[in-house]
């Protein structure tokens, strides 16, 4: 089966795109739900350079692998293509994500105007609720308008510096 390095191209963004959406509906119904277990490293203050959290990372990464091997032995380029999407978003998660917003590594960067500023904002906000529930944003990529996740917050009472505690630094 051959399909064009064109189509393969757009084949891999398309999933890109839609792997916000999975890992909107992940965050939301599974590691706010049933695998809060893992995901509440993520949600509180850590020491170290790895959270229990990260082994979703993990989970996605074997998933990628698997859709590679797939594509590769048994000659499905669409595949391979669609493991490329899994992958590049990955990529962004670890830079946008790690990097940027919780500032996991070593390149140090506060945003203060934009797109990245708003994602920082979003997710802060995120975090800004003790425990699973009562959560805004649950994207990783795209971030709602802040001004509409405050109003959100706020109407749902749970906020943590209401309740005088401190937001973890992660």
């Amino acid at each position: 089966m051959t399909t064009s390095w064109l189509a393969l191209t757009l084949i891999a963004i398309g999933v890109f795109l839609v792997m916000e959406i999975v890992a909107w509906a992940a965050h939301k119904y599974i590691m706010h739900g049933w695998g809060w277990g893992w995901h509440e490293s993520h949600h509180e203050p850590h020491e170290g350079l790895f959270e229990k959290n990260d082994l979703y990372a993990v989970v996605f990464a074997i998933f990628a692998i698997g859709l590679f091997a797939l594509g590769t032995f048994a000659a499905l380029p669409i595949v391979t293509a669609i493991a490329s999407g899994i992958t590049l978003y990955g990529l962004f998660y670890f830079i946008v994500h790690d990097g940027l917003v919780h500032q996991r590594w070593p390149f140090r960067h506060i945003p203060h105007k934009g797109y990245a500023k708003r994602l920082v904002q979003a997710h802060r906000l995120h975090h800004a609720v003790k425990g699973r529930e009562g959560c805004v944003s649950f994207g990783f990529l795209y971030a709602p308008p802040v001004e509409k996740l405050s109003a959100e917050l706020k109407s749902s009472g749970r906020v943590r510096e209401e309740q005088g505690e401190r937001r973890p630094t992660n």
